[in-house]
């Protein structure tokens, strides 16, 4: 077979599996069966097509049964991942959840197994691992059934425990944990977080909440394996450097996935485009490999050969088996063999024969981010370094390698990073070539240090210690560019047509002469296909969204480029929710920004926002809150009784001194941004831009908005007595109540008439959800629904479709 002939048929294949992309059509109504009975058809009517036009066009090229044989390659791919999806056995761990009731999913159950990886800190400062489930012993039965006890599963499960909870235990080891198993939720809102695809990805298909482990057998057993010397190698780092240097040197060495970096050294990593440094993958291999060939120039190739193998086993090993890992290495291991062989690499070659050698061994990796970003990287490398560097001509030929480098990575993998995280990073780049040299520093020096571990720990502490300055050097200058105003751009989705026409636009300029010539006009017309369709959906936009979240409701006002954010949620609502859903709105100001909620979880969201976003206009309502009246309550607390004094302690979180704090220090965010404050009057109309605000009670919190011709109320957590109190304010009736999901009284029902009823919360009260329907109010909560959305022109959306009843979820 020659080389072309085999290109063709490792692209038939890769393109066999990008098609199964049809399978995650569901919107589509068809099923599964006929989803694949489209693109086999499409494959093989496409293998048809190209054996009867292309051999008339390119006379000297294939033959017609090669593309027969290549639209065949391609439907056996299409299948063979299917084959290779993860399938739920009779007995996985994830039929055992409770399906029906609230409550029932509060069952609290106790799952036998191993361990099958080594605990990670996670972000709530939990413990997070997988099991591999072996047995199931419910605690207690329902009214319908008995508890199963002894019951024999299988599965993989994604646990969370408290942290100390799960020290000291490792992979392999045979463990219990008491918690209760759940199933993932699809995402709720736009822009957010899909933790049911990250499961399946990963082979599972349901959670533990865990809350004990206990170890049901005394035997120890065998305590050796790669995650024994990844630990050896970290405790011997972070012992001579310390947190967060020896962290982050020895991620750079093995990869993050295998340490816990402190979450807000990583996150200004991936800020300003320097995630790939934290993640092992190709850069580390070539250091590898260049250092031992020039250690051994002087012996054959074969000794050659050999130590490159042998350094390529052990770097795999440390690292573990990842997408980037597997792709550096088989390219490393294909150009060792031209070595041994005396034949010069294609280097294009090369990256096609590893992507099909890895997509052979596991087709899922092709919907990898890490895999995908991995090739397009390499692929940028291969085929645009040397021209950028022929452009760059005017510069010392190491300063045109460096600069060359980051910018043919950074335009081959920015499409998908848009698609995918709707960001760019306008200081990658420059970020990029200060970093190169200490980056390339830190890895080889920190690959010695863990080669040094492996025999003597002290001996890898000391060549650790050397690189503390370095290592120091490389995080001030990360916080640094992660510091500066506009160090990320939310750019907004783009659709998978826009990304194809980016791609297509490279592509273009990658093969073409008079597109090589005019780059840049590619780089116009690829601005101009991102930029304007962005700026005519923005231009005549008008949305109401209110957010999925736990606890307080957030309410998001889109009018054409403006943006009203009313209540932020606490610290994790911020970070899970509200920005991931104004990054795919492209939003990177925050025109009004409203604080009904004077609670301090509530302005600790608001606090994070700011670390991100601007805020131009913010208003608070201060009241009992303000400066002063702060000052006045903490000199109060110093003249009550120690009876008194106790009281105040046991509820800390709500002190005068907390909330004091709090708000002096969004006013100086605030300030920080040029931003203006405001107080929020109460029984005051205020008109914030096309909508009308009129907070009528600050605690409980009830607020008034006129949306356009809609008049909406928001309710907090309302008692009885507070509802009836609220009578007597005369209000308007309402087309859009939003309230907790708590009950209402009848009587404030009647008064307001809602058309549509919003419950921020998981569950409605059954009364007044009963008393809703007999009054034709249309009831929506985002514990079933999700995100729910308004524009003037149509009826609400939802982001989760359900088919339930109502009455199957209260």
């Amino acid at each position: 077979m020659n080389p072309a002939s085999g290109a063709i048929l490792s692209l038939a294949y890769i393109l066999g599996l990008v098609s199964t992309a049809i399978l995650g059509l569901r919107s589509t109504g068809l099923q599964d069966w006929e989803r694949s009975g489209i693109a086999l058809l499409g494959m093989g009517v496409l293998g048809v097509v190209a054996a009867t036009i292309v051999p008339k066009l390119w006379r000297s090229g294939p033959k017609p049964r090669l593309w027969l044989a290549a639209a065949i390659v391609g439907a056996i791919a299409f299948v063979y991942f299917q084959v290779r999806m993860p399938q739920l056995a009779e007995n996985d761990i994830s039929k055992f959840v409770p399906q029906t009731g609230e409550r029932a999913q509060e069952q609290v159950v106790t799952i036998q197994g191993k361990v099958d990886s080594i605990p990670r800190l996670t972000r709530n400062q939990r413990a997070q691992f997988w099991l591999e489930a072996i047995q199931l012993n419910e605690i207690e039965g329902s009214r319908d059934k008995p508890a199963d006890v002894n019951k024999k599963v299988t599965g993989k499960l994604y646990v969370t425990v408290p942290l100390l909870q799960a020290t000291g235990i490792y992979p392999g080891e045979a463990i219990a944990v008491t918690g209760i198993l759940y199933k993932p939720k699809p995402v709720a809102n736009p822009g957010g977080f899909d933790f049911q695809a990250f499961l399946a990805r990963e082979g599972g298909f349901a959670g533990l909440s865990g809350r004990q482990i206990t170890l049901p057998n005394t035997e120890i057993s065998d305590r050796w394996g790669w995650w024994a010397v990844r630990q050896r190698i970290i405790r011997s780092q972070v012992r001579a450097l310390g947190v967060p240097e020896g962290p982050l040197l020895s991620a750079m060495v093995i990869g993050n996935r295998s340490v816990d970096m402190p979450y807000d050294i990583r996150d200004s990593f991936v800020r300003i485009g320097l995630a790939h440094a934290l993640a092992a993958s190709g850069f580390q291999v070539s250091l590898i490999l260049g250092v031992v060939l020039a250690l051994t120039q002087r012996h054959s190739a074969r000794i050659q050969f050999i130590c490159g193998v042998v350094a390529l086993l052990i770097f795999v090993g440390l690292t573990g088996v990842q997408p980037s890992v597997m792709r550096a290495a088989v390219m490393g291991f294909g150009g060792l063999i031209a070595l041994v062989m005396k034949r010069k690499v294609k280097p294009l070659g090369s990256l096609l024969v590893a992507a099909t050698i890895l997509l052979v061994l596991n087709p899922l990796w092709i919907w990898d981010l890490g895999f995908q970003l991995s090739f397009l990287a390499t692929l940028g490398l291969v085929v645009t370094v040397s021209p950028l560097t022929k452009k760059l001509d005017w510069l010392p030929p190491a300063i045109a390698t460096l600069v060359a480098v980051p910018i043919a990575a950074t335009v081959w993998t920015l499409p998908l990073q848009i698609y995918t995280f709707y960001l760019v990073s306008p200081y990658s780049l420059l970020a990029n070539v200060i970093s190169a040299p200490l980056i390339s520093v830190i890895s080889l020096g920190g690959f010695i240090s863990a080669l040094a571990a492996l025999i003597l720990p002290m001996a890898g502490s000391a060549l650790a210690w050397l690189l503390y300055y370095p290592t120091h050097a490389l995080i001030i200058l990360v916080q640094y560019f992660s510091q500066l105003p506009g160090n990320t751009v939310a750019v907004g989705s783009i659709s998978l047509l826009q990304m194809l026409g980016l791609y297509g636009l490279i592509l273009l300029t990658w093969v073409h002469n008079w597109w090589q010539r005019r780059w840049w006009f590619a780089m116009l017309i690829a601005l101009s296909l991102v930029a304007v369709p962005s700026w005519q959906t923005k231009a005549a936009l008008f949305r109401v969204s209110v957010l999925s979240t736990m606890g307080q409701p957030v309410l998001v006002i889109q009018d054409q480029k403006q943006v009203l954010l009313v209540n932020s949620g606490d610290a994790d609502t911020v970070d899970f929710t509200v920005l991931p859903f104004l990054q795919q709105q492209g939003v990177n100001q925050i025109d009004w920004g409203v604080a009904i909620d004077s609670q301090p979880a509530s302005k600790s969201g608001w606090i994070q926002i700011l670390k991100r976003l601007p805020i131009r206009t913010f208003y608070i309502n201060f009241g009992t809150n303000s400066p002063t009246a702060a000052k006045n309550r903490a000199s109060e607390e110093k003249n009550k009784t120690p009876k008194q004094d106790s009281s105040v302690e046991q509820d800390s979180s709500n002190s005068p001194k907390d909330t004091f704090t709090d708000t002096e220090t969004i006013i100086r965010a605030v300030k920080s941004h040029q931003g203006i404050l405001q107080n929020l009057p109460v029984k005051k109309d205020l008109q914030i831009g096309a909508t009308t605000l009129k907070l009528i009670s600050a605690y409980p919190t009830v607020l008034q908005m006129q949306i356009q011709d809609q008049t909406w109320l928001l309710m907090g957590d309302l008692k009885s007595a507070d509802q009836r109190q609220l009578l007597s304010e005369n209000l308007p009736r309402v087309q859009v109540l939003q309230w907790s999901g708590e009950p209402l009284i009848l009587e404030l029902l009647k008064a307001l008439e809602p058309k549509v009823a919003i419950a921020s919360s998981n569950s409605i009260d059954p009364e007044t959800a009963q008393m809703m329907r007999q009054s034709n109010t249309k009831i929506y909560w985002t514990g079933k629904d999700g995100a729910i959305q308004w524009t003037p022109k149509g009826e609400f959306e939802t982001t989760l479709e359900t088919t339930e009843s109502d009455g199957s979820l209260l």
